[in-house]
Parts: C-alpha cells; sequence; structure tokens
C-alpha cells in the first residue's frame, strides 16, 4: 500500500497557506475527535447577529497550530532552545487545546453536563488519545496541565497574550467584519522572548500589545457580549435546561442518541468515563439545532416557545443597564406574562429573567503580560505603557441586563 503524503498544505482565508509540520498532526486533524470540530461553531449564535459568523473550532484550531509555528521558529531564531519533542508536543497541545467543546462552544458549557468544563474534557480527549497514539501525546499533556518545568511552554498555550488568542481576535474579526479585532498576530509574534523561563515582549512591540489589549476589549463589547448573542445563548440554555425537566418528569422529547444520552443522565467530571466520553464525542451543533426544529411543535408551552425564538429569531427583548435591575421591573415584566397566558410563577421565569456580564481585558491578578527592556528589564505592561487607557483596561466593567418578552411570544 503506498504510504500518503502527510505534509499537506492547508488554505486559510486569514494567514494563507498552512503546513501540516509533520505526520501525527496530519493523523491528529485526520481522526473522528478532531473532525467533529468541523461541527461545533465557534461563536456559537453570534451568526444571529454576524450573519457571517458561520467559522469552527476546526478553522480557529489549525490558526493556533500555524501561530504556534511561527512562535517557535521566532523563539529559536532568537536562541531560546527547543527541541524536537519539544515543538511537536507544543503543535499537539495548541491543536487540541479546544478539543473538549460542546455544541455551539461556550453558550452550552454548563447545560450539557454538570460542573465540567471544556478544558477538563480536553484534557480527557488527550488522554484518550495518547492511549490511542502510543503515548505520543505524553509531552503534550504535560505541558498543557501546567506539569512541564518550562513555564513558557505553557503561556504559549494559555496565557494573555497566546496563540489562543492570537488566532481568535483576528478570526472572529474577520468573519464578523468587526474591523476593531483585527490585531497584528505576526508582530506580535514576532516581538516574542523568553526571559527567565517567563515569555516576554520586546520593548519594540509595546504598541502591538496596546493594540491587542484594545482590540480585546472591543471585541467583548460589539461582539462576545452583543445584547442579541447574549439573549440568544441564554435562550438556548434554557432550552436544555427545560429539556432535561421534562426527561426527568418520563415525557418523551424526540432528539437524537448521544442528545437524549446528556438529556437523561446528570454527568459530573467523577461520572465522564471512557463510554461517556465516546457519547460526547458524537454530539455536536447539529443534534441540537435537529431537536429545536422538531421541539417547536412540542405541546409543552416552555419548550415549544423557547426553541421556535431560536429557530425563526424571534428573540426577547433586552435592556442592558449599569445598575442592576430593580425587583419590582422583574416582577412587573412577569406578572404581565403570566396574566396574558395563564402561565406559572417557574414557567415565567424561562422568558423573564436578569443577569451581569462582565469585561476585563487585561487582568493583572493573572499571569502578567510582560516587556522586556533592552537593559534587560522586565516590566508589567500597564507600567511600561504610556497609554492611560490599559490603567482601565484592567479594571472589570460590569453590565446588568434584563430580558423580557416583546408584545407577545
Amino acid at each position: 500500500m503506498k504510504a500518503s503524503n502527510k505534509l499537506k498544505i492547508l488554505n486559510d482565508p486569514i494567514y494563507g497557506f498552512i503546513t501540516i509540520p509533520n505526520s501525527i498532526i496530519f493523523d491528529l486533524i485526520e481522526h473522528k475527535y478532531f473532525q467533529r470540530l468541523r461541527r461545533i461553531s465557534q461563536m456559537g449564535l453570534s451568526y444571529l447577529v454576524y450573519p457571517g459568523a458561520h467559522h469552527t473550532r476546526f478553522h480557529h484550531a489549525i490558526g493556533c497550530m500555524h501561530l504556534m509555528q511561527k512562535a517557535v521558529q521566532v523563539l529559536r531564531f532568537k536562541g531560546v532552545e527547543i527541541s524536537e519533542d519539544e515543538e511537536k508536543a507544543l503543535y499537539i497541545a495548541i491543536l487540541l487545546h479546544d478539543i473538549g467543546h460542546g455544541p455551539f462552544s461556550h453558550a452550552m458549557e454548563h447545560s450539557i453536563v454538570s460542573g465540567v468544563s471544556h478544558e477538563e474534557i480536553s484534557l480527557l480527549f488527550m488522554e484518550a488519545l495518547n492511549i490511542e497514539f502510543n503515548d505520543d501525546l505524553t509531552l503534550a499533556i504535560q505541558i498543557f496541565k501546567g506539569d512541564y518545568h518550562r513555564t513558557f511552554m505553557l503561556q504559549l498555550i494559555s496565557s494573555q497574550i497566546d496563540m489562543d488568542r492570537a488566532d481568535y481576535l483576528k478570526r472572529d474579526s474577520f468573519y464578523t467584519g468587526v474591523s476593531e479585532g483585527n490585531i497584528n498576530s505576526e508582530r506580535l509574534i514576532t516581538m516574542l522572548n523568553v526571559k527567565d523561563d517567563q515569555l516576554v515582549i520586546e520593548d519594540k512591540g509595546i504598541y502591538s500589545v496596546e493594540k491587542f489589549l484594545v482590540a480585546r476589549r472591543l471585541m467583548y463589547w460589539q461582539v462576545y457580549l452583543h445584547k442579541t448573542s447574549l439573549v440568544a445563548e441564554q435562550l438556548l440554555i434554557r432550552v436544555l435546561k427545560r429539556a432535561k425537566e421534562l426527561v426527568a418528569k418520563g415525557v418523551y422529547l424526540e432528539a437524537s442518541k448521544p442528545l437524549s444520552f446528556f438529556l437523561k443522565n446528570e454527568i459530573t467530571i467523577d461520572k465522564f468515563d471512557a463510554d461517556c466520553l465516546e457519547t460526547f464525542a458524537k454530539l455536536d451543533d447539529y443534534d441540537i439545532v435537529a431537536a429545536m426544529k422538531n421541539w417547536q411543535y412540542h405541546d409543552d408551552f416552555v419548550l415549544k416557545n423557547l426553541c421556535e425564538m431560536i429557530i425563526n429569531r424571534h428573540l426577547l427583548k433586552v435592556k442592558i443597564k449599569k445598575k442592576p435591575i430593580s425587583k419590582d421591573v422583574l416582577i412587573a415584566h412577569k406578572a404581565n406574562l403570566q396574566s396574558k397566558y395563564n402561565i406559572t410563577d417557574a414557567d415565567a421565569d424561562y422568558f423573564v429573567f436578569t443577569g451581569q456580564i462582565s469585561n476585563q481585558a487585561y487582568s493583572r491578578k493573572k499571569q502578567n503580560i510582560n516587556i522586556l527592556h533592552k537593559n534587560g528589564k522586565v516590566e508589567d505592561i500597564v507600567k511600561a505603557s504610556d497609554q492611560l487607557s490599559l490603567k482601565a483596561l484592567s479594571k472589570p466593567v460590569t453590565k446588568y441586563y434584563i430580558c423580557y418578552p416583546k408584545d407577545q411570544l
């Protein structure tokens, strides 16, 4: 049998040609666990606001791996020693960092399973793949968990200026058409260096970092926390909650086998065994959309209306305020809905609710973004920058919202 060429080239709308660096990366991309990411939307239901935002976790993971190749190249050029095994492990870890995302990415992170984050599920997938790939992922898993002695390697995967953020800001900005998020990831990576085993940015790159943080803040307000995306995601969470409630009462709901499994069972991290992981691997956006298309005709008032709202984009009204929403306002909207449709208080809670959102472009409590000066001194970006707005960007801004039906459901 002729061996297939595994050093293939992909064409990406953002970076142009992306090369698959070695055969294990090729085999991981070919694996059904990774191919599933083609069916997981990168930005949840944001396409209800930005029609172009239909890109997937698959696009993003490949983009991150491409940026990691650039980062390794830059650091080696600057004399940072990275062995071939470490290089391979970095590519594997960044490629698989999001493999544990469930349908619609963050929107349903705690709805399908109970209190299990996508990072924990990513790790379970990586451990399962490690068995299949004869322990070839061991070093990648060590780096991903933060157990490897070279700290900067984890920072390339997960920190405040990692390859993940460098890709998603640029990619999400491209697919939404929101130009404010278009960062210069190439320049940021060119400015990377390592000092005392910590990732640093050379002082020539200070303006690129400022732009990166401002872009992140704008993308959060304008895209990720956009009020329409927010209300759509809340409705999706409520669809799953209601479906689980009904199934627990013995009501039959038409759904795919993997979705039925998660509706019937309360899955926590200690119950996440190999069979459960295999079932989770069969679950994607399509299961949820197909279920909602059926459920919009269900007898249950709550489930029917929630699904119809998402399918036909007939969403709740949402108002965002700087101060917490008063209880009286909430009670008035609920009373109005209850008298109109003669529904219980608990049912009204599905359609009238409040919450809060918070945006912090840079957290000084987490690992700092450090600037390396020519004299060898390392300084936090907020101190090194002469831009006053960076101080403001490191303070969290909280806003409050209320959602309620427009004139009628």
